[in-house]
């Protein structure tokens, strides 16, 4: 057997040797229980254990099973030596919603954003097989994957390349990787975990650069070009189309070009609809050290085209003189609620009767443009088998106070007083979407709790938003965590007990392919939690068997992991 096919055996997955072509010769698979010793001794559980103190992730280091080997090439064969059963049967891409509709929850894990080169070749291409590899062997469901507009039509309208993004495709598929594949309309670079710069199509920055205002803009007139503004989607400002006309026409050519792996390898478009891919307005930019966490952020109504449709608003509401500008007084990027009039506990505009006009007419255009973007996606891949799904920003900070001041400037008119993600929800449920929302890995206490964060309250409600408009909901961790506690929090999001019902998420996609997921703690950690969160929460093993069973797989599978580090450094 070559050393591919040992450690297919010896996983028990389908794992796939490649000819010197690259081409698929066979797989093999044999019942992991041919190389498990004898059961493992009963092992008893503590009921609540310690929690590991967090810290930031740690760097790739030599890992103790390699026995002083290189890091890189310790970190690709680490990722080898998984715990696994045999191969799952496979099965469709779980809708979600209750615990009656199948237990446990897939995990996907996020590649990295420069994936695809601005060459259009796929980059570190063989750190990607082996990645995959590794990832199949740990039981993760597949990946999620930027597919950019910038890339892809970066030179002239209407003129795609989607040379990296066929060979990743296929990789997948030869892996047996399920793809959620993102449609990012939104520049990278300037926000939270951006690694690289891939801006918007050169064609798009050409016409931004003849009319700024198709730029978010701010009171101050600070121009964001990490996504065209929403004021001027159904306007023709984009060499003769309207930017939603763009951004169809990019998700039909995706179809057309890859309908052949649509509802076997590519089981879900993810429509990005703002910056980081998210449904929102740009009001947190970390560029440029234009905001700081925990800022309350800024309102990005300044362009002509959003003025222009709050001066309508504002007419047919019998009150012009509303329309004339956002409000004036609610502070800057870094500022807190109580240092605004606008935002503040006691009289705060909000309240009064033109914040509420503003507020709604603002939440009202960012719902509109999701409507408008998802009944596109959903007529665009109609009977393709694949899920339409959509990122929501988990906005946690300030939650504690009455306004939700950053909630609001993203444009979820979300208070203390009213639920501003039922709308988004409902919204949603229209069109048979996926509810996708982020800092599903956040306790509470682990914020600074002077800016009064709440992450598991936010999560808590978006679901109850999620079960009351019966949307799918699906989560992702907001930044990179490889720690326990993490895991823990996760595990323990994805199924939500609501009025005595369990409700499951439909997927979990983690945060991100990395150097550091492979680090040899790291990487143990994780394929325990793949196990637990396939199993699900309630599952009898506990968390010390899991992790003894996959220590003593490491161990089983030594001699194979060092051939495969010789071989991968040819």
């Amino acid at each position: 057997m070559s050393i591919t096919h040992q450690m297919g055996a010896i996983s028990g997955t389908p794992v796939v040797s490649e000819s010197g072509n690259g081409t698929a010769e066979s797989t093999a698979v044999v019942s992991a229980a041919a190389v498990w010793k004898s059961p493992l001794p009963a092992i008893r559980c503590r009921a609540g254990g310690e929690i590991e103190a967090l810290s930031p992730p740690v760097s790739p280091c030599l890992s103790p099973v390699m026995g002083g080997m290189r890091a890189d090439l310790s970190v690709a064969c680490q990722a080898f030596a998984t715990e696994m059963e045999a191969a799952p049967a496979e099965r469709e891409y779980k809708v979600g919603g209750t615990k009656a509709e199948g237990k446990g929850v897939p995990v996907y894990v996020m590649m990295p954003l420069d994936s695809v080169t601005m060459g259009n070749g796929v980059n570190r291409r063989k750190a990607m097989k082996a990645s995959m590899q590794a990832l199949k062997s740990a039981g993760v469901e597949g990946v999620m994957m930027d597919v950019w507009w910038g890339l892809v039509e970066r030179n002239s309208p209407g003129a795609y390349n989607w040379g990296g993004y066929a060979e990743l495709l296929e990789m997948a598929k030869q892996y047996g990787l399920k793809v959620q594949a993102v449609m990012s309309f939104h520049q990278c670079g300037g926000n939270v975990g951006d690694s690289c710069t891939i801006p918007l199509p050169n064609w798009v920055v050409e016409e931004i650069n003849k009319d700024p205002d198709l730029a978010y803009t701010d009171q101050w007139g600070r121009r964001n070009h990490e996504y065209v503004s929403l004021g001027c989607d159904t306007l023709p400002v984009l060499k003769g189309r309207t930017p939603v006309q763009c951004y169809a026409d990019f998700m039909r050519a995706f179809k057309d070009n890859f309908k052949h792996l649509l509802g076997d390898t590519i089981v879900e478009i993810q429509v990005g609809m703002g910056p980081a891919g998210e449904l929102r307005y740009p009001s947190y930019p970390e560029q440029n050290g234009t905001w700081k966490f925990p800022g309350i952020g800024a309102f990005q109504c300044y362009d002509k085209y959003m003025l222009s449709s709050l001066k309508a608003a504002a007419e047919a509401s019998g009150k012009p003189e509303w329309g004339s500008t956002g409000p004036t007084d609610a502070g800057h990027y870094n500022n807190w609620p109580e240092d605004t009039q606008f935002f503040r506990r006691e009289g705060g505009g909000w309240t009064s009767p033109y914040g509420e006009f503003f507020l709604n007419w603002y939440s009202q255009m960012l719902l509109d443009h999701g409507e408008r973007m998802v009944s596109s996606a959903k007529s665009i891949f109609q009977d393709m088998g694949v899920k339409i799904s959509v990122k929501v920003a988990g906005i946690h900070w300030h939650y504690g106070t009455r306004s939700h001041a950053p909630e609001l400037t993203a444009g979820y008119y979300n208070t203390r007083f009213r639920d501003g993600y039922i709308p988004i929800a409902q919204m949603l449920a229209r069109h048979g979407a996926i509810f996708n929302f982020t800092c599903i890995e956040m306790r509470d206490h682990e914020q600074p709790q002077d800016a009064l964060c709440a992450p598991e309250k936010l999560v808590r409600q978006v679901a109850l938003a999620t079960r009351e408009a019966q949307v799918p909901l699906a989560g992702e961790n907001a930044l990179p965590r490889y720690d326990e506690t993490a895991h823990e929090q996760i595990l323990g999001a994805s199924s939500v007990n609501i009025d005595g019902e369990e409700r499951e998420m439909c997927a979990f996609t983690y945060l991100r392919m990395s150097p550091d997921l492979f680090q040899p703690d790291n990487w143990r950690r994780f394929v325990a939690f793949v196990k637990k969160m396939k199993e699900g929460k309630d599952a009898h093993k506990c968390r010390e068997q899991v992790e003894q069973e996959a220590e003593h797989f490491v161990h089983v599978t030594r001699p194979l992991v060092e051939e495969a580090a010789v071989a991968l450094m040819h």
